[in-house]
């Protein structure tokens, strides 16, 4: 998994806009869909709390949902402690990965894991973290997944690559050389197919698994623990 220390963490906190142009839009549909089907009140997990961009959105207008949030890198954390401080939710960030950590909630009301899956190298433990991740929810609770998908090398993939390249070189200031060196960490990524996916989530307990967003590189998904 890839390691943010704070330099990368600051970086990450610059460039995920870019990365990823829709992710505000990402969001905006995430919170859609739990503001949708969730009650005044409510317990999350969030599975990757990163700089807290997630918590903050999803957040917005609801101070009486509250939020585990859990992240293997000290740096990102210290970005989210500063950005939701001001916010009247229950928020408590947790150092470490789903697999290691104790959670102060033992069952939830939902949980996302947006931009997690693809830093996970092995199936095995992608599918022991969404295992995880639906043994803390209750039967029937909504679930967001959020990941780069594709299958290298296919035509599909690499006409999305040529999409992903020409708009960093059309957006930015990077060299070809630049963006070329980006392009390689991000082939490193773990990617998967989306039926892959699909069939990930249903072993691990997941069921009704639908598409709501895509871009170039990202796939999202929205399913429910199984009842």
């Amino acid at each position: 998994m890839m390691k943010f220390n704070t330099e990368l963490a600051t970086e990450y906190e610059k460039g995920i806009r870019r990365t990823l142009p829709s992710y505000d839009a990402m969001l905006r549909l995430t919170q859609t869909f739990f503001q949708s089907v969730l009650p005044d009140e409510a317990k999350f997990i969030v599975v990757g709390a990163g700089s807290g961009n997630e918590i903050s959105q999803l957040a917005e207008q609801k101070p009486l949902w509250s939020f585990v949030g859990v992240d293997p890198a000290e740096a990102m954390l210290h970005f989210a402690k500063e950005r939701l401080k001001p916010l009247p939710n229950n928020i408590t960030l947790l150092h470490g990965t789903l697999l290691e950590t104790e959670l102060p909630v033992t069952q939830f009301d939902a949980a996302s894991c947006i931009l997690v899956l693809h830093f996970i190298e092995s199936y095995d433990e992608k599918l022991a973290t969404l295992k995880a991740i639906a043994h803390h929810l209750k039967p029937g609770a909504p679930f967001v997944l959020v990941s780069k998908y594709g299958q290298l090398g296919s035509s599909e993939t690499e006409l999305q690559f040529d999409l992903w390249r020409a708009y960093w070189l059309q957006q930015t200031k990077l060299t070809s050389a630049q963006v070329a060196d980006m392009e390689q960490s991000i082939r490193a990524l773990s990617f998967m197919r989306e039926e892959d996916i699909l069939t990930l989530l249903q072993e691990a307990g997941f069921t009704y698994p639908s598409r709501f967003f895509a871009t170039t590189l990202f796939g999202g998904w929205i399913c429910r623990k199984q009842n």
